[in-house]
């Protein structure tokens, strides 16, 4: 039998990163505004902004340019 192998959640300093907070970080890197992001994952501006936030926080960046580069670091992208 084959095994089965699981993903474990992106982290850094302990705080791992949501799906769906992967989901937005990945979207980040593409030429679009977070109302066109909101669009595209069926929720308000403001979840996204909120999603972004904790992308932020959680991964020590203050920039949509930083974040984007940290998710390529980390073959999130």
């Amino acid at each position: 039998m084959g095994t089965v192998e699981t993903r474990e959640p992106t982290s850094i300093l302990g705080q791992a990163l949501t799906r769906r907070e992967r989901v937005v970080l990945g979207e980040l890197a593409e030429d679009v505004t977070l109302e066109e992001i909101a669009q595209r994952l069926f929720v308000t501006r403001n979840t996204v902004k909120s999603q972004v936030r904790s992308v932020y926080r959680k991964v020590g960046v203050s920039t949509r340019a930083e974040a984007v580069a940290w998710a390529r670091a980390h073959g999130i992208q």
